[in-house]
């Protein structure tokens, strides 16, 4: 028989932090593949949605990008190739590329604006209040 570990309530908070980050993944894998993207691919395009017109290098890119594990390069590349962005070269550092979310990467976002609500996810188990309350939990844990 395996033994009983008795956690404390920090380490099953850890716990119960990597599960809810597992769950949601798997929530936005099966939303956004209907559309034939990734959720990586996602997360780039919503960072360029929000520099837009403004262009953004891969730097910025990874910084912005919630899985930090990610290969931003191979994610642009990914993205180029389904004409979903844009890649010009940088004016100010020729070693830099620029990149920018295409018409067709706007319209595509806009879509999925319509008909995916990542809201829902939370909104089902979650009361507004008690959502702003995990917020900040999580925000202080962060600090």
């Amino acid at each position: 028989m395996g033994q009983n570990f008795n956690m404390d309530v920090h380490q099953q908070t850890v716990v119960s932090i990597f599960l809810t980050y597992n769950w949601c993944n798997e929530k936005v894998k099966r939303a956004v593949l209907p559309f034939e993207i990734t959720a990586q691919q996602y997360n780039v395009l919503r960072i360029l949605r929000n520099q837009y017109p403004e262009p953004s290098t891969v730097t910025f890119l990874k910084s912005k990008m919630l899985d930090k594990m990610c290969d931003a390069s191979r994610i642009v590349d990914r993205l180029l190739q389904k004409d979903l962005i844009r890649k010009e070269s940088n004016s100010v550092d020729k070693r830099a590329v620029d990149v920018i979310i295409s018409e067709k990467g706007l319209h595509l976002l806009g879509r999925m604006d319509d008909e995916v609500s990542f809201a829902d996810l939370v909104a089902s188990s979650l009361t507004k209040k008690e959502a702003e309350q995990l917020n900040e939990l999580l925000s202080k844990l962060r600090s």
